[in-house]
C-alpha cells in the first residue's frame, strides 16, 4: 500500500478551463490555477515506480469551505496528476479498478487530499 498527503488545498480541473487554437482547431486546457496547483503538487508525491496493475484509489479530500464540490471533478483531477507524475500508467479502469472509500469532508484549517493506493487482488478482473 502507498499512502501519501498533499497538503494543498484541492483542485478541479473543469473550473475556468480555457480554449485555445491549435493548428486551427480549438482545444480546451486546464485552467492556470488547476496547472499551478499540479506544479506544487509534486513536492508531495512520493519516488514511487509506476503502478500498472489493478488498484484502489481512496482520496480523501479535505475542503476549506463547505461549498458543494463534485467528487468526480476532483477524483479526476487527482487521477491526471498521478498519471503526470508517474504514480500510475494510466488512469483507464483496467489500473484504476475503484475509487472505493473516497469522500469529500471539511477542515477549514488543513485543506487537502489524502491519498491510498492499494493493489486489487480480485479474481473477477
Amino acid at each position: 500500500m502507498l499512502k501519501f498527503t498533499i497538503n494543498l488545498p484541492p483542485r478541479t480541473k473543469k473550473n475556468s478551463q480555457r480554449i485555445v487554437v491549435v493548428r486551427n482547431r480549438p482545444m480546451i486546457i486546464p485552467s492556470k490555477l488547476y496547472k499551478d496547483y499540479e506544479k506544487e503538487c509534486k513536492k508531495y508525491i512520493p519516488k514511487h515506480d509506476p503502478i500498472d496493475y489493478p488498484i484502489n484509489l481512496k482520496c480523501v479530500y479535505y475542503m476549506a469551505t463547505r461549498r458543494k464540490v463534485d467528487l468526480c471533478n476532483l477524483l479526476e483531477a487527482t487521477c491526471d496528476m498521478l498519471v503526470h507524475y508517474n504514480i500510475i500508467t494510466d488512469d483507464n479502469s483496467k489500473i484504476v479498478y475503484s475509487h472505493d472509500g473516497s469522500k469529500v469532508l471539511y477542515d477549514k484549517n488543513n485543506p487537502r487530499v489524502e491519498i491510498e493506493i492499494e493493489r486489487v487482488d480480485d479474481e473477477n478482473i
